[in-house]
């Protein structure tokens, strides 16, 4: 009975705390509608939220945060570099990466992170979720790529967060 009308209770209090720092007033009308939004927000939608799955390692995960971040940084000196550089340099290519990850979650944690990385970008999906199609502005080695992609990113998710592997 609980999920059909509270089916997010953190949600909720989160909405409701959010609600009260935004307006930054103390009042009980305020408190009255955040907690209605954060009531009435997660129960419009909630067919459209997904189920996280248990983190298993928080601390693989934050050490992995770190080196996505890491990642980043060093991709957008490498991109700069690239982009003022002449175009021969360049070997663009669009590279398909078979999938371990079952979990929808997990999957967009990966199609965020290569997307958010510059100079590659989750182009699509198969249908089936099993192939992950990649676009790299320079990847004169389509076999390194794919290693990357699982090893830096794939096998860390899957590690630290308790999902179906293939």
């Amino acid at each position: 009975m609980r999920a059909r009308w509270l089916p997010n209770p953190v949600l909720t209090v989160l909405l409701t705390l959010l609600w009260m720092l935004l307006v930054n007033t103390l009042s009980v009308a305020h408190l009255l509608l955040g907690a209605f939004l954060g009531w009435a927000i997660p129960l419009l939608s909630r067919g459209f939220l997904v189920d996280v799955p248990k983190v298993r390692k928080p601390l693989k995960l934050c050490l992995f945060m770190l080196k996505v971040l890491y990642d980043i940084v060093v991709a957008n000196v490498q991109v700069a570099l690239l982009v003022v550089g002449p175009k021969s340099r360049l070997s663009p290519a669009f590279v398909e990466v078979p999938m371990a990850i079952e979990d929808e979650f997990v999957l967009a944690v990966l199609t965020s992170i290569i997307s958010l990385t510059p100079g590659t970008v989750s182009a699509s999906l198969s249908e089936d979720r099993r192939v992950l199609l990649v676009h790299a502005l320079n990847a004169p080695d389509v076999d390194q790529l794919v290693g990357e992609v699982k090893s830096r990113y794939e096998a860390p998710l899957l590690e630290a967060f308790e999902c179906s592997r293939t």
